[in-house]
């Protein structure tokens, strides 16, 4: 499997039961042509095979992007803001 799906809404919501209607505000989708990129996994899966009728869907190549401006080591603050040897700031 691929690392994400593109979910798009291709048809209204509008006279499904609310079963549906519930599985289509889940997968992120707020309109017709409005898109929301999802993990693919079983659950996901299952969801956009339930409201298949109501949906287009596309795999899209897990590209790994990476959070940008943190630092590479550590995410809590910048090296120049860490005390030295790992001592904390009040010994």
């Amino acid at each position: 499997m691929a690392g994400k799906l593109k979910v798009t809404q291709v048809k209204s919501t509008i006279s499904h039961i609310a079963r549906n209607r519930a599985t289509v505000r889940a997968l992120g989708l707020h309109g017709i042509g409005s898109t929301s990129i999802v993990a693919d996994n079983p659950a996901t899966r299952g969801m956009v095979r339930q409201v298949r009728f109501l949906v287009s869907v596309e795999e899209v190549a897990d590209t790994g992007t990476k959070a940008k401006g943190r630092s590479e080591d550590r995410g809590d603050a910048p090296a120049s803001h860490r005390p030295e040897d790992g001592k904390k700031e009040n010994e």
